[in-house]
């Protein structure tokens, strides 16, 4: 039996978020909370009794320290990210309110992962495992990181590890011409593919509604699952397990990011379980589980997924 359920690898950050009704040129203070898309997936896994592992390339120091607690404390393993001297990598947020759209600052160039290379980590260690999770968000960071990205997914194909891949496309980090460029090649190795209708139209040229977005992927790239989400209209399911789609339920916001990370990590849940469709239910729950309280990483247990959306006061 492999070492790990799930590997993964992506750069550490931490997010510091303007308070609701300021801006971030105005601001007296900030949320300070450790992020990755990629170790908030592990991090999710691991809450719910996967064993998951991150490397990464992690500077010393305190910020530093306040990610390693986050994602060490909820049972994912650290042991192979490569430790360095340098600076952290920083995003900036302000949530918006409407009319106001919520807006990103990236602080995260000549941070020493931006210079990875298939060499800096060992494959032999992170690919004992029954999946590898890849985002779009590495692969856009440089031409290295997107070399190792695709290394990554090539090893594990040839030794037989199921690739799993989330577009999450940014446009403040490459175009979308650039994105499928490098991406699309990428796909027939890939066994199950997160990518939204606005991804799909954006970085794959695909055309029409959530539904027709999901299934033209899976046909097209002769993929084995493909989970697609699309706002608040609906989230799609298309592969070998059929197609299905499923509703949003509106919940209150208190913080957005990684929500997106949150059903990606509930949906390889069900994956790893031999159901995606069942998965993507756990991934919807967990979700909008994300949005009630702050930081990226979704705390969560397994017996909170079973726990009645009605439910008010647990006593």
């Amino acid at each position: 039996m492999p070492n790990y359920d799930l590997t993964t690898f992506g750069e550490a950050q931490i997010r510091l978020t303007v308070p609701i009704g300021d801006r971030l040129a105005t601001c007296r203070q900030l949320r300070l909370t450790p992020a990755g898309s990629e170790a908030n997936v592990a991090g999710l896994l691991a809450e719910l009794g996967r064993r998951t592992a991150f490397a990464s390339v992690i500077p010393h120091g305190d910020l530093a320290q306040r990610f390693i607690e986050e994602y060490r404390g909820v049972g994912v393993d650290l042991t192979h990210c490569v430790r360095c001297d340098g600076r952290m990598a920083l995003y900036f947020m302000e949530p918006g309110d409407p009319p106001l759209p919520a807006r990103v600052v990236y602080d995260r160039l000549y941070t020493q992962f931006r210079e990875i290379t298939p060499e800096t980590f060992d494959w032999d260690a992170l690919l004992d495992a029954r999946v590898l999770f890849v985002t779009g968000i590495t692969a856009a960071l440089t031409e290295n990181t997107g070399r190792t990205v695709a290394y990554a997914v090539e090893e594990a194909a040839r030794r037989g590890v199921k690739v799993a891949l989330d577009v999450n496309y940014r446009s403040l980090l490459w175009t979308a011409e650039k994105a499928r460029s490098v991406l699309e090649p990428l796909l027939e190795r890939v066994s199950i593919l997160f990518c939204s209708r606005l991804d799909g139209v954006k970085v794959f040229g695909l055309q029409g509604d959530g539904p027709a977005v999901n299934a033209a992927l899976c046909e097209r790239y002769r993929l084995d699952h493909v989970v697609s989400t699309d706002g608040v209209a609906g989230c799609y399911y298309s592969g070998v397990e059929g197609q299905r789609s499923y509703a949003i339920e509106p919940v209150r916001v208190t913080d957005r990011p990684g929500a997106g990370d949150a059903l990606v990590g509930g949906a390889l849940h069900g994956y790893l379980g031999d159901n995606v469709m069942e998965g993507v239910n756990y991934g919807l729950r967990t979700s909008k589980l994300a949005l009630t309280h702050h930081g990226d990483l979704t705390h969560v247990t397994p017996s909170e997924l079973q726990t009645p959306s009605s439910a008010d006061i647990l006593r």
